[in-house]
């Protein structure tokens, strides 16, 4: 998922005031696969975006890392956690050359591979950097069951000097969505306007499944992280144990 450097800009603004709590969902994050591994002490997070969890994931781990495709977002990261290593990367292909005893991929950026090859390599990719028996906990986008095609939202961010509309917009595009964020910003010096378009596949649960079990993990899925209004922001998440 490839966010701009303007989108980079409002991201932890917009979402905090619109209710989202990081270090909340970091913790149940982390009490999730302490479930499964409870003498984790290290984690890395895939696709950590502006670092919001993994900051919070710094007072729950000994050792977190992160690793990030977009600059914008990365850079955000970086300034936000100068001690912690962010790494630039390519889900689908990274090598950073250790293993974790956990690893996170939130925010339904694992949706945004083109198809079941690269949804299986990503996949593959994310466990060799566990240890055997660590755990992986990532979030899909929705299924074609459940997607709700032509969804649309918004949401407004007033502050001193300054107010934010975020509007969104989803439509099934055959076997993927297309969902368009656009933002207007007005504040003394005047108006801007941005918009980006992200493309995210909507493979099946079986799918999924497939590609973990391709790199010799089991997995389920449990119960998802929640919006601001209560309504889930995926269909859950996928716990898997590299074997």
């Amino acid at each position: 998922m490839q966010y701009g450097p303007e989108h980079a800009e409002f991201y932890d603004a917009v979402f905090e005031s619109r209710g989202k709590d990081f270090s909340g969902e970091a913790a149940a994050l982390a009490a999730l696969i302490r479930q499964h591994r409870p003498q984790a002490r290290s984690l890395l997070d895939v696709a950590c975006g502006t670092g919001a969890h993994l900051a919070a994931f710094a007072n729950l781990f000994d050792d977190v890392e992160g690793i990030e495709y977009a600059p914008a977002m990365a850079a955000v990261a970086r300034d936000r956690l100068p001690d912690v290593p962010i790494h630039a990367g390519d889900m689908r292909d990274f090598d950073l050359g250790r293993t974790f005893d956990a690893l996170t991929c939130v925010g339904n950026s694992v949706g945004c591979m083109d198809d079941r090859k690269e949804l299986t390599a990503a996949i593959a990719r994310m466990a060799a950097h566990v240890v055997p028996g660590g755990v992986l906990v990532v979030e899909p986008w929705w299924f074609p069951s459940n997607f709700t095609d032509g969804h649309v939202g918004g949401h407004v961010l007033k502050e001193d000097g300054r107010v934010v509309s975020r509007l969104t917009r989803s439509v099934r595009d055959g076997d993927k969505t297309r969902h368009e964020v656009r933002f207007t910003v007005a504040d003394a010096s005047g108006f801007r306007d941005f918009s980006e378009v992200l493309v995210v596949s909507l493979f099946d649960q079986e799918d999924y499944e497939d590609a973990f079990a391709a790199a010799d993990c089991s997995v389920r899925l449990v119960g998802g992280l929640q919006l601001a209004d209560g309504r889930p922001n995926s269909p859950g998440l996928f716990v898997a144990v590299r074997r």
